[in-house]
C-alpha cells in the first residue's frame, strides 16, 4: 500500500462531515496519508489558511497539527484516486425537490458521480467507502457501476455512516459511541472492512467498531437520525399540552427523563429541530417504506416532520398573537440563525421558518448570530423556503444582519431566542430592555433564559412549554 505510508486515504467531499472525519484520522494515524478533494477551488483553498469553510469547535487546531504533514487538500481528484487505497465518498445527498419521489427521496446523484469517476481513474484495486447519508442499497448502485467498469481492477464498497453532532463533532470522532463498518459477507469484503477497521484501531476500542453487512450499516444511520428526532417532536407535542394546560414542559422532561428506561437526552424542549441529516434521513425513511408498500409505517415516520413544523408555526404564531395580532412595521430582534449553537449551519434551520413567516407579516427583521453569514442566510432562505430578492420587493430592507445583539434589539419591540448560544445567556438584559419598544416582549424558543428574572425587568416573556403567568395564577 505504498512504500512511506501505511494506508492511503482520498475523501471526495471536503464538507462538514469529510472535513472533520478525514482531519481526525490523519490526527490519530500519522502514518496514514489523508487528502481531502473537493471540486470546489474556493472550498480547498479555505481549507488550507486558518479560515476553514465550516466553523466547528477544535477543529482549526486539529486541521493545523496535522495540515502539510499527512493531511492535504486538493483538488486534482484523478491523481489522489490512482494514489488512493481507500476513498471515501463524502459528498451532499439532498432530498429531491422534482420527480418521482420529490420531497421525500434522496438524490444521490453526486455519489453515483463519484463512483464512475473512480471507475474512469482508477489503475488498481480500491477500497470504496460510503460515508454520506444515503437510502438503503445504495451500495449496489455503486457496486453495479464500479463492476460495468473494472478496467481489471477490483473495487470493494463499505458503508461507514457518520454519527456527528454539529457542535461537538471534534469531540465525536475523538471519542466515538461506536464505529459501524458494514460490507459484503464475503472474504473480500470481509477483509476490505477489516482494513478500514485497522484504521479507527488507532484510537477507537476494537469493541466500539461494529463491523455488519452493508444494508444493516446503511439503514442504522437513518433510524438512529430517525428516534433522536422522534424523541424532539415527542416532546415539543408536549410543550403545546403544556401551555394550554399551566404544565411546566422542563418539569415533565425531569420526571420522564429520570427513567432510566427513557432516559434524558433529547428531551429539551424548543422551536424545533434543524440541520442537515434530521428531516433528510426521516423523509429518506418515509420513502423507503412507501416502495416497499409499508405506508402505516410511512405514516408513523412522517408525523415526527408533521409536529416539527407544526412546532415552528406555532412558535410564528405566538409571536403575532401576543403583539396584538399585528407585527406589521414593527421591528422584531431575531437572536440566532444557526440551527444550533457551536455551528454556522443554517439547513432547515427553524429560524428561517419564523423569519420566513415573519416577512409575510411584514415585519422589520434584526438578525444576529456568531457565526451565520448573511450570504448563507440567503442561500439557504432561497433553496428551503423560496425566498429571493426576485420575489419578495425589499427584501434587504426588510431583514437586516446586525452586528451584536445588542443592535439588533435597539428599538424592537419584540426579541426571540431562536439559537441557543451561550453568550445570549449573558447578555444585559436590563440594557436591551431600556433600549427596546413598550411593552417589550421576549419568546425565548430555546427555554435559555431565567424567565423570571427577565419578568422582574418588565419583559413580557412568552417561552416554548413554559405556562404564562397572566394565564394561570401560582405558577
Amino acid at each position: 500500500m505504498g512504500e512511506d505510508w501505511e494506508v492511503k486515504i482520498l475523501c471526495m467531499g471536503a464538507g462538514y462531515v469529510g472535513g472533520p472525519t478525514m482531519a481526525v484520522i490523519a490526527k490519530q494515524c500519522p502514518k496514514v496519508r489523508v487528502v481531502v478533494g473537493d471540486i470546489s477551488q474556493k472550498q480547498i483553498d479555505a481549507w488550507n489558511t486558518d479560515q476553514l469553510p465550516i466553523y466547528e469547535p477544535g477543529l482549526l487546531e486539529v486541521v493545523k497539527e496535522s495540515r502539510g504533514r499527512n493531511l492535504f487538500f486538493s483538488t486534482d481528484l484523478d491523481k489522489e484516486i490512482q494514489e488512493a487505497d481507500i476513498i471515501f465518498i463524502s459528498v451532499n445527498t439532498p432530498t429531491k425537490t422534482q420527480g418521482i419521489g420529490a420531497g421525500r427521496a434522496a438524490n444521490i446523484k453526486n455519489c453515483e458521480l463519484c463512483a464512475r469517476q473512480i471507475a474512469k481513474v482508477a489503475k488498481s484495486n480500491k477500497i470504496v467507502v460510503e460515508k454520506s447519508t444515503v437510502p438503503v442499497r445504495t451500495a449496489s448502485a455503486i457496486q453495479r457501476i464500479l463492476k460495468s467498469n473494472e478496467n481489471g481492477n477490483s473495487f470493494q464498497v463499505l458503508s461507514n455512516p457518520e454519527f456527528l453532532a454539529e457542535g461537538t463533532a471534534i469531540k465525536d470522532l475523538m471519542n466515538p459511541d461506536r464505529v459501524l463498518i458494514g460490507g459484503q459477507q464475503t472474504p473480500e469484503g470481509i477483509k476490505a472492512a477489516e482494513t478500514l477497521v485497522s484504521v479507527y484501531a488507532h484510537w477507537v476500542p476494537r469493541d466500539q467498531i461494529l463491523t455488519t453487512n452493508l444494508w444493516s450499516s446503511e439503514l442504522s444511520k437513518l433510524v438512529a437520525n430517525a428516534f433522536l428526532a422522534q424523541r424532539v417532536s415527542s416532546i415539543n407535542s408536549i410543550s403545546a399540552l403544556c401551555e394550554a394546560t399551566g404544565a411546566d414542559v422542563t418539569e415533565i422532561s425531569r420526571a420522564v427523563g429520570m427513567d432510566d428506561r427513557i432516559g434524558k437526552r433529547f428531551l429539551q424542549s424548543s422551536v424545533g429541530f434543524g440541520g442537515s441529516c434530521f428531516q433528510k434521513d426521516i423523509l429518506n425513511l418515509v420513502y423507503l417504506c412507501e416502495t416497499y408498500g409499508l405506508n402505516e409505517c410511512a405514516d408513523y415516520w412522517r408525523q415526527v416532520i408533521a409536529m416539527n413544523d407544526f412546532q415552528k408555526k406555532r412558535f410564528s404564531e405566538k409571536v403575532v398573537s401576543s403583539m396584538f395580532n399585528t407585527v406589521t412595521g414593527k421591528k422584531i430582534a431575531i437572536m440566532g440563525y444557526a440551527f444550533k449553537k457551536d455551528t454556522g449551519d443554517v439547513r432547515e434551520t427553524p429560524s428561517m421558518f419564523v423569519v420566513r413567516d415573519l416577512i409575510q407579516e411584514n415585519a422589520k427583521i434584526h438578525i444576529y448570530d456568531p457565526q451565520v453569514s448573511r450570504e448563507d442566510m440567503w442561500t439557504e432562505m432561497a433553496y428551503t423556503c423560496g425566498v429571493t430578492h426576485d420575489n419578495t420587493p425589499r427584501l434587504d430592507e426588510s431583514v437586516i444582519t446586525s452586528a451584536d445583539a445588542y443592535a439588533a434589539c435597539d428599538g424592537a419591540h419584540a426579541l426571540c431566542i431562536l439559537t441557543e448560544w451561550d453568550e445570549f445567556k449573558t447578555l444585559d438584559y436590563k440594557k436591551i430592555y431600556d433600549s427596546m419598544a413598550k411593552p417589550a416582549f421576549l419568546f425565548d424558543g430555546r427555554l435559555l433564559l431565567d424567565h423570571k428574572a427577565l419578568r422582574e425587568i418588565g419583559f413580557e416573556v412568552h417561552a416554548i412549554g413554559k405556562p404564562d403567568p397572566n394565564k394561570f395564577s401560582g405558577v
